[in-house]
């Protein structure tokens, strides 16, 4: 039985059509995946779906009635709920008052804080309605938006890219809720770059490429590779990692301590590393273990005692992010939108904040516009950037463009170091090995690279060495090549003393 049916729905912005002729249907109670590269049209649909976004042409129908909601709360009233792929969330407020705060007419906190209680024992989704949202790791945070929705009995939940920030073990919990509601008859459209999580998870999927329905599969019996072959329109190229002798240490951190810098950061504990020319290190870690932090303090954005931070043998830990970016240091943090790049401003206003110093793109206080376009041009062409131009705004790219573009701009200004917070988070297979390839030839370079990730496969697939970081302190480095999923397990849940036992050993 149909639940979900959309036909011929279009949608045009200036200089791209996100979606064209959409159509294709959802059962009811059925897990289906929506799958396709950066910039394909995922976003425009469901928010078409959601009522946030207004369809050019098209119907859609709802167990056979009109569906047109001119805004997401007549979506809600509808049946259809979505977790989106931010979480928005006050982190000062507890579980009980953030749920309540999305509720149409909200009951006493005391009956929303027993209503929490019960969703999250039914679906198996433990958690505190009288927790702080600030003290939640990413992955409870995430249960708080699923059981907002829970609590609405949705008949379709969208999900975007909801295993990002989750861990092993909290991947395994959603997937357990997910097919708990599935068999009560809620139906799921899900959105997610991992595609062997799509082949456990959904029946079918429906992959969009440039606004239009290309084509569909079972993904229980389709390879990811031939998922990601049908997104792109072409072979997947894998990244290569070339063998390389390492040059001289390029980065030095020497017992890197520093507070939290708010009432719900990590605190950073005598953190000591060093990286050579040439080497790539991979740092795992649960989502709010110091990877913040960390990237701050070498950045330049969070100031530490000069010594603790040295590239090569001059001390910078006292600098600023220019002037580090000055001496070869450049950094790409986790938030995208509105930290690595400003929403508002342009691609070339975006590309001259962080590659003004080592690109030269003023000149006795003046900018010079006609080569921050350039540079703001080669970024969109080298890395793929899906945009009509470089005048649109930040916030105008799709998430994963927005990415590459970040990445892009970084590289692009040959870095002696580079530190790089989830490089790939959400973007497509195509260009998640696009951006580990330019990782590893700025490496093959000379460059010293650390990468921030909580996608272990990546770190395994590009690091020479792997560490764990875990409420702000960081285990040894140890080689990644032959380390065992237990050994990593160990090192991410912070037993040290062990990995440390092991080495020596």
């Amino acid at each position: 039985m149909t639940l979900l049916s959309l036909q011929g729905l279009t949608k045009a912005y200036p200089g791209v059509v996100a979606n064209d002729d959409v159509s294709f249907d959802i059962k009811k109670g059925e897990i289906h995946a929506l799958l396709g590269e950066n910039g394909a049209g995922k976003s425009t649909l469901v928010k078409t779906i959601y009522g946030l976004v207004n369809p050019d042409a098209g119907v859609m129908w709802l167990e056979n009635n009109i569906f047109a909601p001119a805004e997401p709360r007549a979506a809600r009233a509808a049946g259809v709920a979505m977790v989106f792929q931010h979480f928005s969330l006050f982190d000062a407020l507890n579980v009980a008052e953030n749920i309540a705060l999305g509720m149409e007419s909200p009951p006493p906190l005391r009956e929303v804080a027993e209503r929490v209680r019960a969703v999250s024992d039914q679906y198996g989704l433990p958690l505190d309605p009288d927790r702080t949202v600030g003290d939640l790791s990413a992955g409870e945070r995430q249960r708080v938006e699923i059981i907002r929705c829970l609590l609405q009995d949705p008949k379709l939940l969208i999900m975007d890219e909801p295993t990002s920030v989750l861990t092993p073990q909290e991947v395994d919990i959603l997937f357990q809720t997910l097919r708990k509601l599935s068999a009560e008859g809620t139906s799921i459209l899900y959105i997610s770059h991992k595609l062997e999580e799509i082949r456990a998870l959904c029946e079918r999927a429906t992959v969009l490429r440039m606004g239009k329905v290309v084509g569909g599969c079972d993904p229980r019996e389709t390879s990811a590779r031939d998922m990601a072959e049908l997104m792109v329109g072409s072979a997947l190229q894998v990244p290569e990692k070339p063998e390389k002798p390492f040059g001289d240490v390029a980065l030095t951190l020497a017992k890197l301590s520093a507070p939290a810098p708010h009432q719900f950061g990590t605190a950073l504990r005598d953190i000591s590393l060093s990286v050579r020319r040439g080497e790539i290190l991979g740092i795992g870690g649960v989502a709010g273990n110091g990877q913040d932090e960390l990237v701050a303090s070498l950045s330049g954005e969070m100031k530490v005692a000069r010594e603790m931070v040295q590239m090569g043998s001059e001390p910078v830990g006292h600098l600023p992010p220019n002037a580090r970016r000055a001496r070869g240091l450049c950094a790409a943090p986790e938030e995208r939108n509105g930290h690595a790049a400003a929403p508002d401003m342009t691609l070339i206003e975006n590309a001259l904040l962080t590659g003004n110093t080592r690109k030269k793109l003023s000149l006795r206080g003046f900018v010079k516009w006609d080569s921050a376009r350039d540079f703001a041009d080669e970024v969109i062409t080298q890395f793929d950037v899906r945009t009509p131009g470089a005048t649109s705004t930040a916030r105008s790219l799709s998430g994963g463009n927005l990415q590459k573009f970040v990445i892009g701009r970084e590289i692009m200004q040959n870095p002696d170091i580079l530190v790089i917070n989830q490089p790939t988070w959400g973007v497509d297979a195509a260009a998640a090995a696009a951006i580990r390839q330019a990782i590893l030839d700025l490496a093959a370079g000379g460059a010293a690279v650390i990468v921030i990730s909580q996608d272990l496969d990546e770190l395994m697939e590009i690091s020479d060495r792997f560490a764990a970081l875990n409420e702000g302190r960081l285990s040894d480095p140890r080689p990644a090549r032959g380390l065992t999923i237990e050994e990593i397990g160990l090192m991410l849940g912070g037993a040290h003393d062990l990995e440390v036992a092991h080495v020596d050993a």
